[in-house]
């Protein structure tokens, strides 16, 4: 059986253009303020912070309105971005070989 794939290109119009970069800047925020979060967790006292209280976390985050503009975006982008997290995480501590997590620059693409 041959695997076969498929390239497809967009052209986004100015209004897509702005949704896609206030979804990845938002989406970078919590990426990076919940690595934070669980490097201080660890450091303080040797356990981690899992997915769902994260998600949790998030949800109270959006309601107050320093981060009301977290509604804006599409909340699956949001915590996808919380299940890579995860994922990293995990990977860290099973395979120790694969690096520890680093927090995401503008233009930066996540590493997995």
């Amino acid at each position: 059986m041959a695997n076969v794939a498929y390239k497809f290109r967009i052209y986004p119009n100015k209004e897509q253009k702005t949704m896609f970069a206030k979804t990845f800047g938002c989406v970078r925020l919590m990426y990076n303020k919940f690595l934070n979060r669980r490097i201080e967790q660890y450091k303080e006292d040797k356990t981690t912070v899992s997915y769902t209280t994260c998600a949790k976390e998030m949800a109270e985050m959006k309601k107050t309105k320093d981060y009301a503009f977290l509604k804006e975006v599409d909340s699956i982008a949001l915590q996808q971005s919380l299940r890579h997290l995860d994922l990293v995480f995990c990977n860290f501590f099973k395979l120790p070989d694969r690096g520890f997590a680093r927090f995401n620059s503008v233009g930066e693409v996540p590493r997995l």
